[in-house]
């Protein structure tokens, strides 16, 4: 009987450790469990009270950037810059300061860069990691509960990556076996590094092609595994297990060289794209297929266009903001604009039937989506952090997490 026990416990606890790491990937990485800026929260507040919800806590000493915390149940990490360095910040669920790691330099621009210095990256907890890059290219792997380094590598140097004008934006994917990063560089533009060593895995030159500012999407479909990622000029699918270059399509014009900040959204076999290319295509609606080979339009909307605030896809239908400061809702069959609410542009998620629109003027706005209809229930100012409003909204464990430069701060929303 005793030997039983001890089985049924371990059992349990096998159960319970495995229970916890699913409910740490639910929102521990950018814009939730499939970077699609949908994050499964439910019993939200309908309508925020006039003052907006609840601050629970603000934690400032971040430094500059508008990099979005990854929210796990146990606690936030984020990444700032400090001095001209880099760092990984773990904090409690309270907003009490666990640890702090260096990670390198932090990207502060030259010439007209240098007015958005800061950490720009979320990092992505897999287990008890936390994967993390900088805006110079390094790329570290800590341990969660101490902040430990296990190892760090620079893209720039190790895969002879390039530094874009703005720096590296994206926030690198993992899953059980490798970390995906893209370097930039002609001969790297993606690769796949061990994610227990740091060690490359696999390159891919792709088209050659110089990178975006974008981040990686970690499909898993009927035929294999694969990784959709935007370059430059193009839109592309790889097999995740050794990088072969599955499916191409080209993002037609672009403004100051090919500015592709947002992250594709894939879902049901579609993938949605909204770009700020002039001219460009603007919003689109792509087929991908059951082997990741082919990637055909369904529609564009040259109209709607978005630089870095992010697209959600619900119902199939594809939401954004525009300019003139408005949420525009597009037609899963043409791409037409079907219904529209004036919010200040920003960044979007959803959660529990809302949308959280995070303004660039500081403006957090509460939308409610009933029937597909659009309604706004709620707004709150920003007032604590500094610099610019560009970071996207968290939701997790019935809390909202914004970022403003220096602060982070902590809704109850539930």
């Amino acid at each position: 009987m005793k030997n039983v026990a001890i089985t049924i416990s371990i059992l349990l606890f096998g159960l319970t450790q495995s229970c916890k790491q699913e409910k740490i990937q639910e929102s521990a990485q950018w814009r939730g469990a499939n970077r699609d800026g949908i994050f499964h929260e439910t019993e939200l507040l309908d309508h925020w009270p006039d003052d907006g919800p609840k601050l629970l806590w603000v934690f400032e000493g971040l430094g500059r950037g508008f990099a979005a915390p990854a929210a796990t149940t146990d606690g936030l990490y984020v990444n700032g810059e400090l001095e001209g360095n880099s760092y990984l910040f773990a904090l409690d669920l309270e907003g009490n300061l666990l640890w702090k790691s260096p990670n390198g330099k932090e990207f502060l621009g030259e010439g007209f860069s240098s007015t958005y210095p800061g950490a720009r990256s979320t990092p992505t907890v897999y287990g008890n990691l936390v994967y993390t890059s900088s805006g110079e290219g390094q790329i570290g792997c800590f341990e969660a509960s101490t902040g430990k380094e296990k190892w760090a590598v620079n893209i720039v140097d190790y895969l002879d990556g390039i530094v874009g004008y703005f720096g590296y934006s994206e926030s690198v994917a993992v899953d059980k076996e490798h970390v995906y990063c893209f370097p930039g560089g002609a001969s790297t533009n993606l690769a796949a590094l061990d994610r227990f060593t740091g060690k490359i895995a696999w390159t891919q030159s792709a088209h050659r092609d110089t990178f975006a500012y974008g981040s990686p999407v970690l499909i898993d479909l009927p035929e294999c595994k694969i990784l959709m990622t935007t370059s430059r000029h193009h839109l592309i699918t790889v097999d995740r297990n050794n990088g072969t270059l599955l499916g191409s399509y080209g993002l037609e014009g672009y403004e100051y060289d090919g500015e592709h900040c947002n992250t594709p959204v894939y879902a049901d076999g579609l993938i949605y794209y909204v770009a700020n290319d002039v001219p460009g295509q603007g919003a689109l609606k792509l087929k991908l297929s059951d082997d990741g080979e082919r990637i055909t339009e369904v529609w564009r909307n040259n109209e709607v266009l978005n630089n870095f605030g992010g697209l959600v896809a619900v119902n199939g239908h594809l939401y954004t903001t525009v300019k003139g400061n408005r949420l525009v809702a597009l037609d899963p069959d043409y791409g037409t604009v079907v219904d529209s609410l004036k919010v200040a542009t920003g960044s979007i998620i959803y959660t529990d039937n809302k949308f959280i629109i995070y303004g660039n003027n500081g403006t957090i706005n509460l939308v409610n989506y009933n029937g597909e209809q659009l309604e706004l229930a709620g707004q709150l100012k920003v007032s604590e952090g500094t610099g610019h409003h560009f970071s996207h909204p968290v939701v997790a464990n019935g809390v909202m997490y914004i970022r403003h430069g220096n602060a982070i701060m902590a809704y109850r929303i539930k």
